[in-house]
């Protein structure tokens, strides 16, 4: 909707009881099209002081400074989103959405290292979901990782980054982290067998979109899971592994864990979902 229904929206309407919002911009509608005011967002912040989740769509953010958004979100999503070099840097103000717990960032194209750096800043985030992120470099995950050493949920799917390094950087800074999924390329027995003795992995999902685990067997899954103490849901997604047999080795092979092998989810090209 433009953004004049958007304001009658707000100041008729919304009010301390909405917790939950999602947006579509006009990202596709080209340049000439109208975007999300910082005034609109601190005027959201203001009406709706319980707002705890906002969903962004499609949405041209390259205006709208991160300072805008309100400030009791817990849950930030931005999904085929544009935003700025400067929209987050390492040193930003920490008051700054100080209670956000969950960042998604899902085909944001100019999201890169520096603003990966950036998320420092919130020091009560614990889950992160980056997809499709391909300016994030294996260095840059590496030595955010370490300063991002709190997270309990890491998401990496579509990046262009080796899943070996991936689990080899988690291993190293990310001793608390409880649930993991991953798009599966380039990884291989090193890669996995870092996982093992991760003290608090509790779920763990290996994705391929496109393919085989080439330079992975079953036993070697089954070997570095069952070196995993507390893991308790393997998922596999998208490989050609099926049929009844290979799901009867897998759960033989690890009795404390659910194990799901199916095929990956289709994306939806439905904003709302």
């Amino acid at each position: 909707m433009r953004p004049k229904v958007m304001w009658h929206l707000l100041r008729r309407y919304m009010a301390s009881r909405l917790h939950s919002l999602r947006l579509c911009g006009y990202l596709s509608a080209g340049s000439q099209a109208p975007q999300l005011s910082p005034a609109l967002m601190r005027a959201l912040g203001q009406k709706c002081p319980n707002l705890q989740r906002l969903c962004l769509h499609s949405a041209d953010l390259s205006m709208l400074p991160i300072t805008s958004l309100p400030c009791t979100l817990r849950t930030l999503e931005l999904h085929s989103c544009e935003i700025s070099m400067a929209w987050l840097l390492k040193g930003q103000d920490h008051t700054v959405m100080p209670l956000l717990e969950c960042l998604v960032l899902d085909r944001v194209p100019a999201f890169r290292d520096e603003h990966l750096q950036g998320l420092t800043c919130f020091g009560a985030l614990r889950s992160l979901v980056l997809g499709g992120t391909y300016r994030v470099t294996e260095a840059g995950m590496d030595a955010s990782l370490q300063e991002l050493s709190y997270l309990q949920r890491l998401e990496v799917l579509g990046c262009v980054l080796s899943a070996d390094n991936t689990l080899l950087a988690i291993s190293r800074h990310l001793r608390d982290v409880r649930k993991i999924r991953l798009t599966i390329m380039g990884l291989s027995a090193i890669g996995l067998s870092a996982l093992e003795g991760m003290p608090a992995l509790e779920s763990l999902c290996l994705q391929a979109p496109h393919g085989t685990l080439e330079k992975l067997s079953l036993a070697e899954i089954i070997s570095s899971c069952s070196c995993m103490p507390k893991l308790r849901v393997l998922e596999l997604q998208g490989l050609e592994w099926e049929g009844p047999e290979v799901e009867r080795i897998l759960c033989e092979g690890l009795p404390h864990c659910l194990v799901i092998n199916r095929a990956c989810p289709k994306e939806s090209t439905d904003w709302w979902l």
